[in-house]
């Protein structure tokens, strides 16, 4: 079985390092990915991805990104839900990144 994910976007939104209650750190960043192809109206779209970095990675991405980077990300794809307020399941994927590339400079 192979999971792999490889992402080349920019960063939406700034990650924001926190700490699990073991110690551990970690942050959550988004990053808008273009599709490789055109709508019907003739343009590219993007989609925004959740990826969740730990520990080094997070420090490190931190430290080096700014609004409109453009990273190159390798991970995995996970799935998680959650019971939403009236008692439904939500579910959602993330990429959790092993490795960030900084492809633009600060």
């Amino acid at each position: 079985m192979l999971n792999q994910v490889v992402l080349v976007g920019k960063v939406v939104r700034l990650p924001e390092l926190k700490e699990t209650s073991s110690g551990v750190k970690f942050a959550d960043i988004l990053v808008e990915v273009e599709r490789n192809f055109k709508n019907s109206q003739g343009e590219y779209e993007n989609d925004t991805i959740l990826c969740t970095l730990w520990r080094t990675v997070a420090e490190t991405t931190i430290e080096q990104c700014e609004l409109g980077s453009l990273l190159g990300i390798k991970g995995r794809l996970q799935s998680n839900s959650y019971e939403t307020k009236d008692n439904g399941r939500f579910y959602y994927c993330e990429v959790i990144a092993e490795k960030v590339s900084f492809l633009t400079t600060k």
